[in-house]
């Protein structure tokens, strides 16, 4: 994930106005102009969507040329990969053509959960994401944490301060006492919880197929889906999946720095079942195979759809294992396997519990330091003190940021979204499961879950 002729100046001024005055808030109303239309609204006259789907792709495609990251998966047609490679179109220009695209679709989209009219709302927003995008890797706008989550993310996460998670500190500080800052302590205390590398492979193994199992109760996977495990280093990142398209995925782990028993669960979750795997092959079995949608065969990994991919991600880690059964699961199988003693792990789990409502602190560093407020050394010591992570592991938190920029909000401002969508009127968890398989087989965005 990485940040491009601008447009003259009082061009991108107008380009800027335009695109704001049409972002979604935090949950984006269903009456905003930009996306909807009042009851009995006409529709303007419907575009050619198939034609403009392909121009869409073509489009992120030649933009990947200037942004190694930025095409997370293509499957689509080969003649458009090689027709996107050919091309030396430059941000700027790529940025041009998207907006008279975007111009295509209709100013005003029924909010009435049609897929059609999901489809014309999910073009026109990935579309506003391909423009910013654009016109950061041309140069045209300074780095913003609140352009960014805007235009690219379609949402407005909550903003808080850092003074805000000292109680939360402070009860870390009462759990595991002792005169060493805080985050030695922490870190000296998870060290019981490491797996060791010649157990690695077994307690993943274990894990990812427990995953799929529950999963598979209760969603219907395609009966040829698969995905290839690896063990990397050296990433800005804990784990990644890798579409490859036809329910094929390359999953790697990075093993650079100490993996912890929890992160066993939580990634075998979040990277296979019910997680990106599953979400990606729901999506191209519902939308490219049934419905021969083409946009959805590529993915942009700097867009509105990454909130979606993130946040059901990490949401389906406790849809999986709810309750206290992500902990029991872990003792009765996990921890004999890495040869771990589980006597401290009701513990581990309230300090891993601490540990994640910490996680909005790592967006308000990630927001400080990409609005210009503070500087490196500044942002993995205030990494160590408010998400109490070793030097090492806030070190890589940097690199991440420094790498991916706002895209961090994706994981918990995500997860808090996707869950209000799932929840919402729902009492049992067959019914949690049936509205996760609906998300995840729809083209729904951050400012169309309330469609």
């Amino acid at each position: 994930m990485k940040f491009l002729q601008p447009p003259p100046r009082f061009l991108a001024a107008m380009i800027m106005f335009l695109a704001l005055a049409g972002c979604g808030g935090e949950r984006q109303s269903a009456a905003a102009p930009e996306n909807s239309a009042g009851a009995g609204s006409a529709v303007e006259e419907a575009p050619d969507m198939d034609r403009l789907a392909r121009d869409y792709v073509l489009l992120v495609l030649e933009l990947g040329n200037h942004d190694d990251s930025y095409v997370d998966a293509y499957y689509g047609p080969e003649e458009l990969k090689q027709q996107a490679a050919a091309s030396d179109a430059t941000p700027a220009a790529i940025a041009e053509r998207a907006r008279a695209l975007r111009q295509q679709l209709p100013a005003e989209i029924p909010a009435d959960g049609d897929l059609e009219n999901l489809r014309r709302h999910y073009l026109k927003t990935q579309l506003r994401a391909v423009i910013a995008h654009a016109e950061s890797l041309a140069g045209a706008a300074g780095p913003s944490f609140e352009r960014e989550t805007q235009l690219l993310y379609d949402t407005r996460p909550p903003q808080r301060k850092l003074a805000d998670f000292e109680p939360v500190l402070a009860e870390l500080d009462q759990l595991l006492p002792g005169d060493e800052p805080l985050h030695l302590r922490v870190q000296a205390f998870k060290k019981q919880f490491v797996i060791p590398d010649d157990k690695m492979e077994a307690v993943f193994d274990a894990a990812i197929d427990a995953c799929r199992e529950r999963t598979k109760k209760h969603i219907q996977l395609p009966a040829d889906e698969h995905f290839v495990l690896e063990y990397v280093t050296d990433k800005p990142w804990s784990g990644y999946n890798w579409y490859r398209g036809g329910a094929r995925s390359l999953i790697q782990i990075n093993t650079e720095l100490p993996v912890m028993i929890d992160r066993a669960i939580d990634l075998g979750c979040h990277e296979g079942y019910p997680g990106h795997h599953t979400y990606n092959a729901l999506l191209e079995r519902a939308l490219v195979d049934d419905r021969g949608w083409i946009e959805y065969s590529v993915y942009p990994l700097f867009s509105p759809q990454s909130l979606i991919a993130e946040g059901s991600a990490n949401y389906g880690i406790e849809l999986a294992f709810p309750g206290e059964e992500k902990t029991r699961f872990e003792k009765e199988v996990l921890y004999p396997l890495a040869g771990l003693d589980p006597s401290q792990a009701e513990k581990y789990d309230r300090v891993l519990e601490l540990i994640e409502q910490l996680g909005y602190a790592g967006n308000e560093i990630a927001r400080q330091y990409i609005d210009g407020e503070i500087e490196g050394d500044q942002v993995v010591a205030l990494f160590q003190k408010y998400t109490v992570k070793s030097p090492e592991k806030a070190a890589q938190r940097k690199r991440f940021v420094d790498t991916y920029g706002a895209y961090v909000i994706n994981y918990n401002w995500g997860k808090q979204l996707v869950a209000d969508y799932v929840e919402q009127g729902v009492a049992s968890p067959d019914e949690r499961w049936q509205r996760f398989a609906t998300l995840l087989s729809s083209p729904r965005l951050p400012s169309s879950l309330d469609w």
